[in-house]
């Protein structure tokens, strides 16, 4: 049975004990909620005290942040910048950002006069600043907001369009997925026992100054798991720097010795860039003995099997003239930027490539990683050097020429991202401008071709104009222009689903691919619209045919390796015998001695420490949005001024180079 008394013990600071009699005694009840008051009352000192610290600290925080800020504007090297940034974009933003902090600076005045211009007679008005404003009000609703909207209006047509676009691409991607959808190959493709039925292999490593990742992919590409005596490995060198041609001869010939089908071929005159080195090659006397061409950049890393896995899809298809495979990054979660450069690519390579060569048998050439039959290259007119984007202009040839592409989601190969963001801004510009110089050069051809009118037409509507001009024109000219604008424009305010809605949910769609990222969501939409404004410069120059659409800056790579590459480097080490090792090294000696000798030639380049970055576009359009921020705060827009809040932060941290790999 239970018992009928509970013994309650209070500890004071006497350490009596109390006795009580019965559950429901009023002392015990009186006791309890004094002890309880007093309690809620420590807890309650003890917040606020925890309150004020935080609040003493806020100051210092911000104080240590200012200080920081100043001293990377103070020790950035703004020449790192191109002089285009000076340009008419630039004087366009600076322009637009000083007329903005003029009526930010009448809209205060006149939100805190209380002025309502229906209200004031024109024989009311006081004052210089309040004809202003008044001025200002009937001039932005008889000819600025009528422009605003219609434009609006018009790049809303555009998101919608791009948006539509998107989501039937998913859509794509979900019913591959659901019905399994992938390319079959032969069941008697090769036969692996009799070498001799493999077909003539020629693999092509297209380099310049690449001294950070040359070793692994010569001796990646070494490894591949395919006859060697079906196989030819081409090492082609644009590098200007001596000792580095000396050091990538000394890896070739380490491994020439070592059995393996491999040259080394450095052209005397570089021109065309990555093109120009593919052409050189490909006109050698001893490439008609070759039926397929495999490419890979400097800083990709094929598995052994990779051939074995591309190669059999060409047997009995005798229209397939691409394979391509997918790219796998080793440094994804290295930084910020390369968590966001994982999120688009990861759509591009498992939604845009996968669902276009399902349906279409096309999409664009990735420029590496991807096998090609060479009567297809011959047949679409080969290597040309007219546009910096060499791999899509190739790509698009051979589709007019009748050829397929496939694409293999399941077949990856490790490569690097950009780790800084000059370095990632300068890939964007390269791949932004690239496809509106050759959408000039294209379409003639295009038009005049024999393909179908829906293939005609997804090259030029699609292919080209929705996905490589309209978006980057509504990107930048909506989120950037129009909306700080209709800030100081109430009458051409943008809905909430434009600024809100509808970028969350296609920034879901593209993060579907790498569920990983979902965290990275906001962060992801705020990252895009601040690239708008270098993929719309790009754009612009590649379009009109700018000297900057010219430019071919190579990608700066790092020689990271994954943690499998590690073990599996570990365990091929520790397979090789110490004689070995010392064999090598006398086969080597000859060359060693050499490039020692080329080294003390030349006196030791101190090497130049790298800054951080002043981006001036950027920064711009950090004030531009802050100021429409302000604005938007004193109208109580609520979601708008959210927006351009957390929009301008994003501008400004990567105007400060704040973003990627952090330089000092």
């Amino acid at each position: 049975m239970a018992p009928n008394s509970v013994v309650v013990t209070i500890e004071k600071p006497d350490s009596s004990a109390l006795k009580v009699n019965g559950l429901d005694s009023s002392v015990f009840l009186e006791k309890q909620k004094a002890v309880s008051t007093k309690q809620f009352t420590w807890v309650l000192l003890l917040k606020v005290n925890r309150i004020f610290a935080c609040l003493s600290w806020l100051p210092m925080a911000f104080r240590a942040m200012f200080v920081s800020l100043r001293k990377r504007i103070a020790l950035s090297d703004m020449s790192d910048e191109e002089p285009k940034s000076r340009g008419r974009l630039y004087k366009f933003i600076k322009a637009f950002l000083g007329l903005s902090i003029v009526a930010l600076v009448i809209e205060v005045i006149a939100h805190f006069k209380n002025w309502n211009l229906n209200l004031i007679q024109p024989w009311e008005v006081q004052g210089l600043v309040q004809w202003s404003y008044m001025t200002w009000s009937a001039f932005r609703v008889d000819y600025i907001a009528p422009v605003a909207i219609i434009l609006s209006k018009f790049c809303i047509v555009l998101f919608l369009i791009q948006s539509l676009d998107r989501l039937v691409l998913c859509l794509g991607c979900f019913w591959i997925k659901y019905k399994k959808i992938k390319p079959t190959v032969a069941a008697d493709a090769y036969d692996i026992e009799d070498p001799s039925t493999f077909p003539m292999v020629l693999l092509q490593i297209p380099m310049c100054n690449e001294r950070e990742v040359y070793e692994q992919a010569i001796e990646s590409a070494c490894q591949m798991d395919w006859p060697r005596d079906r196989l030819l490995i081409q090492i082609l060198d644009d590098s200007d720097d001596r000792n580095l041609q000396l050091l990538i001869k000394d890896e070739v010939s380490t491994w020439n010795q070592k059995g393996v089908n491999i040259i080394y071929r450095h052209r005397l005159i570089r021109t065309g860039y990555k093109a120009g080195n593919l052409k050189s090659a490909m006109g050698c006397d001893y490439v008609k003995d070759y039926e397929f061409v495999a490419i890979f950049d400097a800083d990709f890393q094929p598995n052994p099997d990779f051939l074995k896995l591309t190669i059999p899809h060409f047997k009995g298809n005798p229209e397939l003239g691409l394979v391509q495979a997918r790219w796998s990054f080793v440094n994804k979660d290295e930084n910020l930027l390369t968590r966001l450069q994982n999120i688009n690519l990861c759509f591009h390579f498992e939604v845009e490539q996968q669902v276009n060569g399902v349906f279409l048998n096309f999409f664009g050439f990735n420029g590496t990683a991807g096998v090609w039959r060479i009567k297809a290259l011959e047949e679409s007119g080969g290597w040309l050097e007219r546009t910096t984007v060499e791999d899509m202009d190739i790509a698009v040839r051979a589709h007019l020429n009748g050829w397929k592409f496939i694409f293999l989601n399941d077949v990856r190969v490790l490569c690097e991202l950009p780790e800084s963001y000059e370095t990632y801004k300068k890939q964007q510009h390269r791949w932004h401008s690239g496809p509106m110089q050759l959408f000039r050069l294209c379409l003639p051809a295009i038009l005049t071709s024999k393909i179908s009118m829906w293939k005609k037409s997804n090259l030029i509507f699609l292919f080209f104009l929705l996905r490589k001009l309209i978006l980057p024109f509504y990107s930048f000219t909506l989120f950037c222009i129009i909306l700080p604008l209709t800030m100081f424009l109430p009458e051409a305010e943008l809905p909430l689903w434009v600024i809100c809605y509808i970028p969350i949910f296609m920034s879901f769609l593209n993060i579907l691919p790498s569920p990983k990222s979902f965290p990275f969501l906001v962060p992801y939409l705020l990252f895009e619209n601040t690239m708008s404004v270098t993929k719309f410069n790009a754009m612009v120059s590649g379009l009109f045919q700018l000297g900057s659409s010219y430019e071919w800056v190579v990608t700066k790579k790092t020689g990271r390796s994954s943690e499998s590459d590690l073990l599996a480097l570990a365990e091929r080490e520790s397979l090789s015998s110490n004689e070995e090792k010392i064999l090598r090294r006398n086969s080597e000696s000859g060359l060693e001695l050499l490039s020692k000798l080329k080294e003390q030639e030349v006196a030791p380049i101190p090497k130049k420490k790298k800054k951080n970055g002043i981006y001036r576009k950027e920064l711009a359009l950090a004030f531009l949005l802050l100021t429409a921020s302000a604005r938007s705060f004193l109208s109580a827009h609520g979601v708008h001024f959210y927006f351009l809040l957390f929009q301008g932060l994003s501008f400004l941290a990567v105007g400060l180079d704040l973003i990627g790999e952090q330089m000092g």
